[in-house]
């Protein structure tokens, strides 16, 4: 793109109070969870804002609850407008949604979103802070782990030849992901945890294959030796059917990923002006 040296117009319209102090802060429209508000913090300062205060990641809003507080020129002012909010509005929605599958899941199981890795590239880090902010996992395990999915186990033709393949990589959880295609889905995952699998993840979005695979794998007596996420096009409605099978991890894709903006905007501060008494005496 040319770059033009056109004038900026907002410093015609601000000519006349271009050295004011201007205080503003961003004001709650929605209740929900804030997140990458410390990006938001390093965008204002680099603006030249003073910053007033500004609430800290994962902190709960409601409507009319203040954000955060700064001052500056007029110009700067007019700049935040509209940089700030498009830093926080999208990930604190999507921190928002992360927040009420957690609520709902309780104890157990566990909510994730991994979906973040399907994001373009710039946005990947942004959406997975998001997820954490609002109390759920980025990633189906936190220590190192190979995530066998569906098209490595398609590649080396199998659940068992899949698992032979990284048997001498040591230091790993191993994570498979079975669908069924070579066998039942619950014969596929016995084999798994008997060959060394420490996850096994259904993503075919049926419960029935989630209560199927789980009773084969209690009659095999290695239910204790695994954990079990489940995944596919899982609803925020669908949660307490959910809750009661046994599963320990549940991956929320589009739901959370695509969750709606938290709604919010930026109010300016208007100074009251000193009244006749505070000016000094009156004049007849």
């Amino acid at each position: 793109m040319t770059e033009t040296n056109e004038p900026d117009i907002r410093d015609e319209i601000l000519r006349g109070i271009a050295n004011r102090t201007v205080t503003a802060r961003i004001i709650a429209d929605d209740r929900g969870i804030l997140a990458e508000t410390a990006a938001l913090k390093r965008e204002a300062e680099a603006l030249g804002l003073k910053i007033g205060h500004v609430l800290g990641e994962g902190s709960p809003v409601g409507p009319g609850d203040e954000i955060a507080r700064y001052h500056g020129r007029p110009k700067q002012i007019a700049m935040a407008e509209e940089r700030l909010i498009g830093l926080i509005a999208k990930p604190s929605g999507i921190a928002t949604a992360a927040r009420r599958f957690v609520e709902k899941a309780g104890r157990r199981p566990e909510i994730v979103s991994g979906a973040w890795k399907k994001m373009p590239w710039g946005q990947k880090d942004m959406i997975r802070r998001a997820v954490i902010a609002g109390g759920a996992k980025s990633r189906i395990a936190e220590v190192p782990f190979l995530y066998l999915d569906k098209n490595y186990v398609r590649m080396l033709g199998g659940v068992r030849p899949c698992l032979a393949a990284v048997a001498g990589l040591n230091g790993y959880l191993k994570v498979v992901q079975v669908q069924g295609e070579y066998g039942a889905i619950d014969r596929e995952a016995v084999d798994a945890v008997a060959l060394g699998a420490d996850i096994i993840f259904i993503d075919t979005g049926s419960p029935e294959d989630l209560a199927r695979t789980t009773d084969a794998l209690r009659r095999a007596g290695l239910r204790d030796r695994v954990r079990i996420a489940f995944g596919g096009g899982v609803q925020l409605e669908d949660m307490e059917s959910l809750k009661a099978l046994d599963a320990d991890l549940l991956d929320v894709g589009r739901p959370i990923i695509d969750a709606p903006l938290l709604d919010m905007r930026i109010e300016i501060i208007v100074e009251k002006a000193a009244s006749p008494d505070q000016d000094g005496p009156g004049r007849d």
